[in-house]
């Protein structure tokens, strides 16, 4: 039924727009590369073999770097078809990102001929488009393997990402103009003044420990990249784990605290408003007892207790309900899902925090399409850091479970070495329409 939907769509998309052979230059050896744009102008390309055996891989972001990335050299010396879109029109419009998926795929079909099985994939945001097209069009894909996405969806991870921002400015900066939301026009001004902050922050013992709680409210990982983007050590101290959630905030080649500045922008450009509150929020059960704050506070000489009263008493942020709407229709996940869906994540993503993964778990369960899902989490520092062999494992992952019907091994020993048994934590800032202050 999923081959005959895609034909269908395929054909209405025949007279459509043209789809232009790319550059042979460009393509990897033994393939043609088709080219084009969909009906809101963003373009996609997808790299065909000469002896493609019938799978295409489709996601955000392939037609401004795809051809770069050593997996689509790998995957179509397999015969295995790679492709999608950019996000340069859509940026965080979510929704229109994830029907591009669709309709790339329906114009590579269009040209090529139908596809024997269609794989939604793609990192970071794409992470986040991939899933969001296993929820939006089943009938499209067969499966999705979304690596380093965002899965709490857009408005809890934005949530989650507020709660670090507002501890930050309370208990650090309660006097400096540094924006938590209503972010100006001088993205790059703002998100240097905040690592700027930050940094002097981190000489003191006090900034220390008050960088760690906004961390751990926040589930910001405690391990990060050096500025120069190499892996830092594991961390196993209370020092090196707070250095760890430090790097990952501001310290390294993508901070958090600079994602959280310019994409909060940009959200707040398209959406009208500002999509995130924290109202009725309480830190101190968000926090719990975490062992390595409490320890940082003593050496400090601060009073835990007074600080989480500091910030039960701060006024608090409240969402415009018409950009909760707008962040809403992005996607929301209700855990539905109609195709098998293998995720990957780093234990240690800033961006993609991991217990966002735990929601996404969570809530597919509750709709009782548990079997459906399988998540897999790699050893790693950094937003998206896999390696082509961690990520063409996923995809083999799911070519078999698409072969087989059933979910193969995904232990390290069959995975690789960085493939480890991980459990989130519980994600503090789940979302469902029910629960939003517009509704």
């Amino acid at each position: 039924m999923r081959r005959l939907a895609r034909a269908l769509v395929a054909a209405l998309l025949l007279t459509a727009g043209a789809v232009v052979p790319a550059s042979a230059a460009d393509c990897p050896a033994g393939a043609s590369c088709l080219r084009g744009q969909l009906a809101d102008g963003t373009p996609y390309l997808f790299v065909k073999p000469d002896h493609w055996q019938g799978t295409v891989i489709v996601g955000l972001d392939f037609a401004s770097s795809g051809l770069g990335d050593p997996l689509t050299a790998r995957l179509a010396s397999r015969g295995i078809a790679v492709g999608g879109t950019t996000r340069t029109v859509t940026g965080w419009n979510i929704a229109k990102a994830i029907d591009n998926q669709a309709e790339a795929l329906a114009r590579f079909e269009a040209a090529s001929g139908p596809a024997k099985q269609a794989i939604a994939s793609g990192e970071s945001m794409g992470g986040f488009v991939s899933a969001g097209a296993a929820q939006v069009h089943p009938e499209v894909f067969d499966a999705a393997v979304p690596f380093c996405g965002g899965l709490g969806g857009a408005v809890g991870q934005w949530n989650q990402k507020l709660d670090t921002v507002f501890t930050l400015k309370t208990l650090l900066f309660p006097d400096s103009d540094l924006p938590v939301t209503g972010i100006p026009a001088d993205v790059p001004g703002v998100q240097q003044a905040w690592i700027s902050a930050l940094a002097g922050a981190q000489a003191t013992p006090e900034g220390r420990a008050r960088i760690a709680l906004a961390g751990a409210i926040g589930q910001l990982p405690e391990w990060g990249l050096a500025p120069d983007g190499s892996e830092t050590p594991l961390p196993s101290t209370v020092t090196e784990r707070q250095e760890g959630t430090y790097l990952a905030l501001a310290g390294g080649p993508l901070p958090y605290i600079g994602q959280a500045m310019s994409s909060r922008r940009q959200i707040e450009q398209l959406s009208g408003g500002n999509p995130s509150w924290n109202t009725g929020v309480d830190y101190a059960r968000q926090l719990g007892n975490d062992p390595a704050v409490r320890e940082l506070y003593r050496q400090a000489g601060l009073d835990l207790g007074a600080d989480l009263a500091r910030l039960a008493a701060a006024p608090r942020v409240a969402a415009d309900p018409s950009a909760v709407a707008y962040l809403s229709r992005g996607i929301v996940f209700d855990g539905e899902l109609d195709i098998p869906v293998l995720t990957v994540n780093a234990t240690g993503d800033q961006i993609s925090t991991v217990a966002q993964q735990q929601s996404y778990g969570a809530v597919v369960r509750s709709a009782g399409h548990g079997s459906l899902l399988r998540q897999t989490y790699v050893q790693t520092a950094g937003h998206c850091t896999f390696t082509t062999d961690e990520q063409e494992t996923a995809i083999d992952v799911m070519l078999d479970r698409l072969r087989t019907g059933h979910w193969p091994s995904t232990s390290p020993q069959v995975m690789g070495d960085r493939y480890v048994p991980y459990t989130p934590p519980v994600f503090n800032r789940p979302f469902t329409a029910a629960v939003s202050p517009g509704r």
